[in-house]
């Protein structure tokens, strides 16, 4: 399986999802819900995470985070890890109850955060469990909303700040933002490369922690951040040398621009040499 590609920087906002071995459940109980909340107040503790949003389903959980360091890996790691344990005491097995890694998705705070929110309280209506979201107790949806206790590693006050300086009115106004999501498109519209969820200009921002070093992490990922060819060559039937060697450079290969292009591969080769030859002819001359 490949490793995905894994971005860490302070301040990272991740939409996280960890899923059963064979898609079996990892909840069992409410006993076992219980137990894997408390695990993970412990984990945004000691990690100095902030929770903005869960939602624990039966054989998978959501949870959205902001790392105040550079520390998703570790914390999940312990978050599972601790939780397999415990799960594995309980019920006398051994083995894995996670299927293989976790999955993050990076998300631009500003314009998405609270649509992530949303989303992820509304996975058990999504899924048929619930008609509405403050039936399901194992979200956060009720701790936001100001009807149900708030557990202390869940930090509501951004989300709130977002619709009235108003306590009351803020957690009013949430309510109806969450109910007026049902059956709506999820936000994964905006998922670029399989690992952000924002806008070109937040990919821009953070390209420059990408450090993709093992072959294992598939190229989609690797090249996540790159211009698209259609930024790099607008106009295809009046492409440029220059721009197929900006093409090359930002590791596209000859046969994904020579469809870009309408052209063959080895065509594209011959113009991206030829454009290479010029350019260091150019800067023969201007160092003479």
């Amino acid at each position: 399986m490949a490793r995905p590609l894994r971005i860490e920087y302070p301040g990272a906002l991740y939409h996280v999802t960890s899923r059963g071995n064979a898609r079996e459940p990892i909840f069992f109980d409410d006993r076992d819900r219980l137990r894997f909340l408390a695990i993970l107040s412990d984990i945004v503790e000691d990690y100095r995470w902030i929770c903005y949003a869960f939602c624990l389903m039966s054989n998978h959980y959501h949870l959205l985070v902001e790392t105040t360091e550079a520390n998703l890996s570790n914390g999940m790691r312990q978050l599972n890890g601790v939780y397999t344990q415990a799960a594995n005491r309980r019920y006398n097995r051994s083995g894995h109850i996670f299927q293989g890694h976790f999955k993050a998705i990076l998300v631009q705070k500003q314009t998405h955060l609270l649509e992530l929110c949303r989303y992820i309280v509304l996975n058990p209506v999504g899924a048929g469990m619930v008609e509405a979201p403050d039936a399901w107790p194992w979200s956060s949806f009720g701790s936001t909303a100001g009807v149900a206790a708030k557990p202390d590693f869940l930090s509501i006050d951004w989300i709130l700040a977002q619709f009235s300086d108003s306590r009351s009115k803020a957690a009013q106004l949430y309510r109806e933002f969450v109910l007026s999501g049902i059956g709506k498109e999820s936000p994964w519209k905006d998922l670029k490369a399989g690992l952000f969820v924002g806008s070109t200009s937040f990919v821009d921002e953070v390209k420059d922690s990408i450090r993709a070093t093992s072959s294992e992490i598939p190229k989609r990922q690797r090249h996540a951040a790159r211009h698209s060819l259609v930024d790099i060559i607008p106009s295809p039937k009046r492409a440029t040398d220059e721009q197929i060697i900006t093409a090359r450079r930002n590791a596209y290969s000859l046969l994904e621009i020579g469809n870009h292009l309408s052209l063959h591969y080895a065509t594209v080769s011959r113009r991206a040499k030829r454009g290479k030859s010029e350019v260091d002819k150019q800067d023969a001359k201007n160092k003479t």
